[in-house]
């Protein structure tokens, strides 16, 4: 497995709904090993994960499963991080 920095920044029309439905998203992840850490940022600007997946394709796949990105309330940035 692989590790992926999943940047967010929130975007002007951030559905407030949305971040309970985002934040559901990640403990799922995180029961299944998917996610390391995961936090916002102090400024409230966004937030980022730490998630395991086989490629960049898988992590894409499952980022774009975020109500994060579902919603479109989010810029949201992956990157291959080789910590």
């Amino acid at each position: 497995m692989n590790r992926y920095l999943v940047l967010l920044i929130r975007r002007p029309q951030l559905d407030p709904a949305a971040v309970p439905l985002h934040l559901a998203f990640l403990e799922g992840l995180r029961k299944e090993g998917r996610v390391e850490l995961s936090g916002g940022f102090s400024d409230k600007s966004g937030g980022a994960y730490l998630l395991r997946a086989a490629d960049l394709a898988e992590a894409t796949a499952l980022v774009h499963r975020d109500p994060a990105h579902v919603s479109g309330g989010w810029d949201i940035t992956v990157y291959e991080w080789q910590a």
